[in-house]
């Protein structure tokens, strides 16, 4: 969902992703990955832009780029992600082995430290993940423990007790040292370690989980110094870091911003030092480039940009499957993407990112086609569509002109009075979501938490996912994933993760609409500034020159 994959905040830019693309200039072009200069200097403070977090900055209850941003700077885990490749590599894991996909031994680094100074233990793995999964802690990241054996056992109805507070799968060996049991085997569970829900608590957290989430303790590279509401999160670097992926920077201040303009004009003013979105207005003619010379950079990255239907419970009039697919096939992805986006986008042909393992073109079929008259048919087939169709966005983000010309492009298809509605921002947007108040259509984002087509495809549309807003549930569709999970050939479990997608344009939960690339902006005064794998600037690289 973030992390890694994480829903996104942003259009115009990113949200989490892999694609191999070697450090360039600077000069803007879609290969470009940053300065790439790494001489600058040690310590100083920056200014970036940031958003407000949706929940407390716990790692099991972020799930979104504006607290996950903050999360991974702060928390270390057993894996980390390549910063250029997503690739991978043992953090505080010495090891993580297993013989047959479903018992796994994890062995840890000893004296890799948190922020207090007290040092990371396996209990504090255990300990965490059992908190995440427990269904009364309301964890918004609790799904991705599912797969371990006994985590049925903390779910519950609200209001009912779970059977159990501790997932069976999951066994302290000694401090370095735990295994974990899977309930059916998963072939790429080590694969997703590295997602920000599997990050180790201190023992302190316990004792004051809310004190926790507005200073949260990791053992990641910097710390948070203050949250201030609405305003500002100041990170101070980690002095009791233990880990390879060190800062240069002794400060990074995220400054909030309700307006993704007012953030981009104040890089080019020097009062903020880097920008992860830059407007649709600067996007245009390529304008940023003239604006920021030599001071941006532009890549591809493992996310996509959807729009989903309202659930059953919060809007019946969008349930059928061929108004659904009707509207799909009115929207103009080429037209909305030369007009809004100057081409930096390419046309969505299923619901995974083509930088992920295992996509594979073509998964949504003719319904991803703009075919004005085809649509109009099949609306007509489906006993056509009253009333006005809302296309909800949050309107801290450059969302307005791309919402407003894809409500256009339906409305000349299939004369459907589609209104593009502003929330006021991401977080007052994502409440209305979780609470099943959307109506219509409303957009959404995906950021890869891993490198794989998994991952665009459980967490998002499995019955009662964290991350399925559209409560999208299809017995077929679980079992296939649960085929391909167990498969021990990795090429095997891709074509059975490829069927499962397949499947979505039967009831099209969601509308593909494009494939995304993530553009940033900085001041004269930084360098070794790069766009990671996932999308995002690699906020701990940065250097002052």
């Amino acid at each position: 969902m973030r992390a890694t994959t994480r829903l996104t905040l942003t259009a115009t830019v990113s949200a989490s992703a892999m694609l191999l693309a070697a450090c360039g200039g600077g000069s803007g072009s879609s290969g470009s990955t940053g300065s790439g200069d790494s001489a600058g200097k040690q310590g100083g403070s920056i200014s970036v832009r940031g958003c407000n977090p949706e929940n407390p900055l716990i790692p099991g209850a972020t799930t979104e780029t504006c607290g996950g941003d903050v999360i991974d700077a702060v928390t270390a885990r057993l894996v980390h992600y390549n910063v250029d490749t997503a690739k991978p590599e043992n953090d505080i894991a010495e090891s993580i082995e297993t013989k047959d996909n479903q018992n796994f031994t994890v062995k840890l680094k000893k004296g890799y430290k948190f922020s207090d100074g007290t040092e990371v233990k396996a209990k504090n793995f255990v300990d965490a993940w059992n908190y995440t999964a427990l269904s009364t802690n309301a964890q918004g990241a609790s799904y991705f423990m599912e797969p371990i054996e006994g985590f049925a056992d903390l779910q519950a109805e609200e209001g009912q007790t779970p059977k159990a507070k501790t997932m069976s799968g999951l066994k302290v060996v000694d401090d370095t040292t735990f295994t974990i049991k899977t309930t059916d085997k998963v072939s790429n569970l080590p694969e997703r370690l590295g997602y920000s829900a599997f990050a180790p608590l201190p023992d302190s957290f316990a004792k004051d989980p809310k004190a926790f989430g507005d200073k949260p303790i990791g053992a990641g590279p910097y710390t948070v110094e203050s949250w201030t509401k609405n305003q500002a999160i100041v990170l101070k670097k980690n002095p009791n870091y233990s880990g390879a992926n060190k800062g240069s920077l002794d400060q990074i201040t995220f400054k909030i911003y309700q307006d993704s303009s007012a953030a981009y004009n104040d890089v080019m003013a020097g009062n903020l030092d880097v920008t992860d979105e830059i407007p649709s207005s600067a996007i245009t003619a390529d304008k940023y480039k003239t604006d920021l010379p030599d001071r941006n950079a532009q890549k591809e990255y493992g996310g996509i940009s959807t729009m989903t239907f309202a659930s059953a419970k919060a809007d019946p009039a969008v349930q059928n499957p061929k108004v659904r697919q009707a509207i799909s096939m009115a929207v103009d992805r080429e037209a909305v993407i030369k007009s809004q986006f100057n081409g930096t986008r390419t046309p969505a042909t299923g619901w995974v990112a083509t930088t992920v393992n295992g996509y594979k073109a073509g998964a949504c079929g003719e319904f991803c086609t703009y075919d004005a008259a085809k649509a109009k048919a099949l609306l007509q087939e489906a006993g056509g569509f009253k009333g006005k169709l809302t296309l909800s966005y949050n309107a801290d983000a450059s969302h307005k002109d791309w919402t407003e010309a894809t409500c256009q492009s339906i409305k000349e298809a299939l004369a459907i009075d589609c209104v593009a509605t502003p929330v006021v921002d991401f977080k007052t947007f994502r409440t209305q979501v979780k609470k099943r108040e959307m109506k219509g259509l409303f957009r959404t984002g995906w950021q890869m938490d891993y490198p794989s087509i998994e991952n665009f495809l459980t967490p998002i549309f499995a019955t009662g996912a964290s991350s399925n807003d559209g409560d999208y549930s299809n017995k077929a569709f679980d079992a296939k994933l649960k085929e391909a999970a167990a498969a021990t050939d990795s090429a095997k479990a891709n074509e059975l993760y490829q069927e499962a997608e397949g499947m979505l344009k039967e009831q099209m939960p969601a509308i593909p609409l494009w494939y995304p690339k993530s553009t940033i902006g900085w001041s004269p005064k930084v360098t070794n500034v790069k766009i990671s794998a996932f999308g995002k600037p690699d906020y701990v690289g940065i250097k002052l020159k």
